[in-house]
């Protein structure tokens, strides 16, 4: 009987790297899928940003195209017109609420390879460059552009009117 007693005590000091090793993988398995699903809503937000701002992108192009075409019918050839019809009808059919459709790639290169043929006709070098990054923001001066802004005011001073008065009359709007 005290040979088992000795062997519990020395299985449980063999067995402890191993125990610990088995604690440390399901508590970093446990932190991983945490950590996992904070990334995955991220990224996931990202990419569904750029592909709301592509969307968008699109969109206002063929709203401008649309908006000549009913000022101006022969602003366009029929070829350009049909083009933007079919364009719209892309835009239309990308399924926005349901990401995992496996037609979204397709539609997305189609509307790519549509805006290009349109612009090529067209004659205009207008090219989606996408939100800019870090380094395309060397090339546009966003101070310049934050300069215009009105000043905030501040909860607790109660001259707001006065203030508002003052830096509207100092302020100078950007042109449009």
């Amino acid at each position: 009987m005290e040979s088992t007693n000795l062997e519990d005590i020395f299985d449980s000091a063999l067995n402890l790297e191993e125990k610990h090793f088995d604690e440390g993988f399901k508590d970093g398995f446990a932190d991983g899928l945490v950590i996992g699903k904070q990334e995955g809503r991220e990224v996931g937000l990202k990419h569904g940003f750029e592909v709301g701002e592509e969307l968008g992108f699109y969109k206002g192009c063929v709203d401008v195209w649309t908006s000549v075409i009913h000022v101006n019918s022969d602003s366009f050839s029929a070829r350009v017109q049909n083009n933007i019809k079919q364009m719209k009808k892309l835009i239309d059919k990308y399924p926005l609420l349901d990401p995992e459709n496996e037609n979204v790639q397709e539609i997305m290169e189609a509307l790519r390879l549509k805006y290009r043929a349109i612009t090529a006709t067209l004659g205009v070098k207008l090219d989606y460059n996408g939100y800019p990054n870090s380094a395309d923001e060397k090339k546009c001066d966003w101070r310049r552009l934050v300069s215009n802004l009105p000043p905030q005011a501040s909860s607790d001073d109660s001259s707001t009117e006065s203030s508002s008065e003052e830096n509207d009359s100092n302020h100078t709007h950007p042109q449009r």
